[in-house]
């Protein structure tokens, strides 16, 4: 794919799901993480499941990157500007599977709550959230709203195959 990895030696799921497009990966027998213990996490950028996040959503598995992140959200302080990021990052993820699904006014709703999460954020921790990402918090929303509004066109005709349908990737890669 010719995009780096944060973490090369964990292994990505075996295929990127898709909302009614092969088995469900928790809730069917057949699904890549069906029966796989729960993951301990902190509230932590620096913490290796938000880099497994990016490496996910930067490979095109949307909802598995969403899935990364949201350990980590319900484990942020309610309230807080790491929890409001988050958000916003669940959100964007939803923005890739909406977009890789051809839905445009869901993926659009998706990049715009993301856009103004990370717009709203205060000013005093961007500086650690763009560390993280290797972006602005307010760049990122701009790049997730017109990817959404442009709607790229589906590369790969394989729906279980990834397919990253943003131009930018997240973190130092």
């Amino acid at each position: 794919m010719g995009r780096l990895r944060l973490l090369p030696n964990r292994s990505f799921p075996r295929y990127a799901y898709l909302p009614g497009q092969g088995p469900h990966p928790v809730r069917d027998p057949a699904g890549h993480s069906h029966g796989a213990p729960p993951v301990l996490v902190s509230a932590s950028l620096d913490s290796e499941e938000f880099a497994w996040g990016q490496d996910l959503f930067n490979h095109g598995y949307y909802w598995e990157a969403h899935e990364a992140w949201e350990g980590l959200w319900q484990a942020a302080k309610r309230g807080s500007q790491l929890r409001a990021f988050l958000k916003g990052l669940i959100l964007l993820s939803a923005a890739g599977v909406k977009i890789r699904e051809g839905k445009r006014t869901p993926a659009m709703r998706h990049a715009g709550r993301a856009g103004a999460l990370l717009r709203n954020l205060s000013p005093a921790p961007h500086g650690h959230f763009s560390s993280a990402i290797g972006i602005s918090p307010r760049q990122l929303a701009d790049l997730a709203e017109a990817t959404a509004e442009a709607m790229p066109a589906a590369r790969t005709t394989n729906k279980a195959q990834p397919e990253p349908v943003f131009d930018f990737v997240l973190g130092n890669t």
